[in-house]
């Protein structure tokens, strides 16, 4: 019996979803006493000590990262998207692309303008680009309109019937007094003289 060959693209939603499947029954690593000590953080170290029960791989102890938690080897490089990512630094290196398994990500010292021309390039050919150019619309306020009704005069009048603030009372205040400079002592010298 003949059997089509299923597309590549159902096949690797397949290869991620176990993948997936796999990584939600792996434990969650914690450093050796991260749990007692707030000093230390929680993200995974080798444990390295000569009496470390996580080491010897002690009953009731957490469990250590190994080989035998890694995910499935046909998943390794995979983007959660499905796409095997292909870093991109140039606009001809897009046309090297398939993309039916392949998606591009434009480097980070790739400028605006030909990161624009990979962006339009991969357009033309149905790439997936995994972070596309992102263009902020500039919003442009409405400028205020001003009244042509006001003139100078008018202005002028409002300024003047506006109250003009009050001066600060010159009283007793919580304020420390300054204090003064001392003096300089001056020695008296002592002479025989009368």
């Amino acid at each position: 019996m003949n059997e089509k060959p299923r597309p590549r693209r159902t096949v690797t939603k397949q290869i991620v979803r176990l993948r997936k499947a796999v990584k939600a029954n792996k434990p969650k690593f914690k450093r050796h006493e991260s749990w007692r000590y707030k000093r230390l953080n929680e993200r995974w170290r080798k444990p390295r000590g000569l009496d470390n029960k996580m080491r010897f791989r002690v009953k009731g102890w957490p469990k250590s990262a190994n080989i035998g938690y890694g995910g499935p080897r046909i998943a390794r490089g995979l983007h959660p998207s499905g796409y095997i990512e292909v870093l991109i630094h140039t606009p001809d290196e897009v046309s090297k692309m398939d993309p039916k398994i392949q998606a591009i990500r434009i480097a980070h010292t790739v400028g605006t303008r030909k990161r624009i021309q990979i962006t339009s390039l991969a357009r033309e050919r149905k790439i997936h680009v995994l972070n596309p150019l992102v263009r902020r619309e500039i919003v442009e306020e409405p400028e205020e309109e001003i009244e042509e009704g006001i003139e100078e005069e008018e202005i002028e009048k409002e300024i003047a019937e506006t109250p003009a603030p009050k001066p600060k009372e010159t009283g007793k205040t919580n304020e420390k007094p300054r204090r003064s400079k001392p003096k300089k002592r001056t020695r008296k010298v002592k002479t025989n003289e009368p």
